[in-house]
């Protein structure tokens, strides 16, 4: 049972999470022999507020 979890900006679309869990689903399938209903995918949605790069934060925290 592989759990792929992804952290990104929040903002994505339900499609577009869709489609990439699709696409990662499909890649687990074919290069690691994986059933498609054991690939679980886990998407993190965070707020540029709580991600900070070279020290500095994405965006300004929510007032």
């Amino acid at each position: 049972m592989p759990v792929i979890r992804i952290e990104l900006s929040a903002g994505r679309t339900q499609e577009q999470k869709q489609k990439v869990a699709e696409e990662i689903t499909q890649s687990m399938v074919a290069h690691c022999g994986c059933k498609p209903e054991t690939v679980h995918v886990v998407f993190e949605d965070v707020k540029p507020s709580d991600w900070a790069v070279g020290g500095k934060f994405l965006g300004a925290p929510a007032t």
